[in-house]
């Protein structure tokens, strides 16, 4: 197969996630304060996309309040740093069976399901250019969570996104995932071309070998852009990987929590690296404008109070 190397590169910060890291490093940003002034730290060390949860200021647990996500995006708006702002809309699909031999009721601690209208209210508030779509439900590391997203959630999310004019980034966790966002493309839920960010080496989807990570690659429709990251120690790996398959990049705490052996990192870190790594293996980086243009994304200010 041609090696076809990405030449002109951007990299999104997943500044902070839902997974239970807050305890594990003291960088791992909790308050929108906190997540804003990490996110801008990474732009200025040269990420053009900033991808943001929100936690709850005081325990730092994930959190979905809307309220929280309007704080993150106007403290980011208003910073003066200019970066393309992606935000999840993965929240609210997860489910928690009660265990083998009585899966149900379901269990209350863990379980979070809502409509796709709640799981989209704060993209509707906030109008960031990208929100992301995880495009498929899948066994989520733990032993009876369900990372739950039907056909007709994404069905419903998806035209909401195209609806609002945010971008959806297709999050695939597996092949069967590209398969179903060419069908949503295919059935005029989605645009193309598509945007798609592909999440190897999480329990239980696409393991992070690269015969596998190329299987997906092959699996994105031509003219479609994409992103690919793995967790932990493999994530810069996974930055040289992606250029060279014809990618853009992802790092971030929400992946990965270490710099170097014994060394937690902070997000700007991560993103400094990363530049490190592109520029060094001939590519460019590229800033939010150059996103804006090359994805067909509308910058704009979150609707009115």
């Amino acid at each position: 197969m041609p090696l076809n190397m990405n030449r002109e590169v951007f990299i999104t910060c997943a500044v902070t996630g839902s997974g239970g890291t807050q305890d594990r490093s003291p960088h791992v940003p909790r308050s929108p304060e906190q997540i804003a002034q990490s996110a801008i730290a990474a732009a200025k060390a040269g990420a053009a996309v900033v991808h943001c949860h929100v936690r709850d200021p005081d325990t730092g647990a994930p959190s979905r309040d809307p309220a929280l996500y309007r704080e993150v995006t106007e403290r980011i708006r208003e910073s003066g740093t200019d970066v393309v702002l992606n935000l999840t809309a993965g929240m609210g699909g997860d489910m928690v069976f009660g265990g083998p031999e009585n899966p149900l009721p379901l269990n209350e601690e863990g379980t979070d399901m809502i409509g796709a209208t709640a799981r989209m209210e704060h993209v509707a508030q906030c109008l960031p250019e990208i929100c992301t779509l995880d495009c498929g439900t899948m066994n989520f590391a733990e032993a009876d969570y369900v990372m739950t997203n039907t056909p007709g959630m994404l069905q419903a999310m998806g035209r909401m996104m195209t609806d609002l004019g945010v971008k959806p980034e297709i999050e695939a966790f597996d092949t069967g995932h590209l398969w179903y966002a060419r069908q949503l493309v295919e059935d005029g839920v989605l645009e193309a071309p598509a945007l798609v960010q592909l999440c190897m080496g999480v329990p239980w989807g696409a393991p992070n070998d690269l015969n596998t990570f190329m299987a997906m690659v092959n699996n994105i429709p031509q003219g479609w852009n994409f992103s690919a990251f793995s967790l932990g120690r493999n994530q810069m790996a996974y930055v040289a990987a992606a250029v060279l398959a014809g990618g853009n990049v992802r790092v971030g705490l929400e992946d990965n929590l270490w710099l170097d052996k014994g060394v937690l990192a902070e997000n700007w870190q991560l993103v400094e690296r990363a530049v490190t790594i592109i520029e060094n293996m001939g590519a460019r980086v590229i800033g939010p404008d150059e996103v804006r243009e090359r994805l067909g994304l509308t910058k704009r200010a979150p609707r009115p109070r």
